[in-house]
């Protein structure tokens, strides 16, 4: 009972983290919510047995994926944000296109959950095993994230950069 109380407890954390990581209108709370998030993540993977994917979880993400937001971050020099009205595109089609998507995900979740029992060592979990699921089956997928991740760094390098002026500082 407790096991399920403190799993529910760092769920909370989790989503709410993940909500104040929407609203904040500063870069770097948001980027201290989104550590928030990884950590109760982490701890959740603990509660259910996952010690390696929890050890990675802190040590990948909560800490070399958020040194290097916070670095794209510090490098845009982003301040506040400034608060819009919103596309009604965004409106139109946003809105509805959420509620669907929760009803799909709460249909998946109840219909297809696979809450039965499963035999203790059927599913992956040692060290060797994931290693080798992630770095042998799964390589494309993992590669690919990767350069997405770069792909997204250099895009905002590009766009905080100044525009080139063709009138630079021209001296007889």
């Amino acid at each position: 009972m407790l096991h399920l109380i403190v799993f529910s407890v760092f769920g909370l954390v989790c989503v709410a983290g993940a909500v104040n990581l929407l609203v904040q209108r500063h870069p770097i709370n948001s980027a201290l919510s989104l550590v928030v998030v990884m950590g109760s993540l982490a701890v959740e993977y603990l509660l259910l047995g996952a010690e390696f994917v929890a050890a990675m979880q802190v040590i990948v993400y909560a800490g070399a994926i958020m040194v290097l937001f916070v670095f794209v971050i510090m490098l845009l020099n982003a301040g506040e944000e400034e608060l819009t009205k919103g596309s009604r595109v965004a409106m139109l089609f946003g809105i509805p296109g959420v509620l669907i998507g929760t009803v799909l995900v709460a249909w998946v979740l109840l219909e297809h959950s696979g809450t039965g029992s499963v035999a203790v060592g059927a599913l992956p979990g040692p060290p060797k095993v994931i290693g080798w699921l992630l770095f042998h089956d799964f390589l494309l997928p993992f590669e690919v994230t990767s350069v997405l991740v770069l792909i997204a760094i250099m895009g905002a390098v590009v766009l905080a950069s100044p525009p080139k002026s063709e009138h630079r500082d021209r001296k007889a």
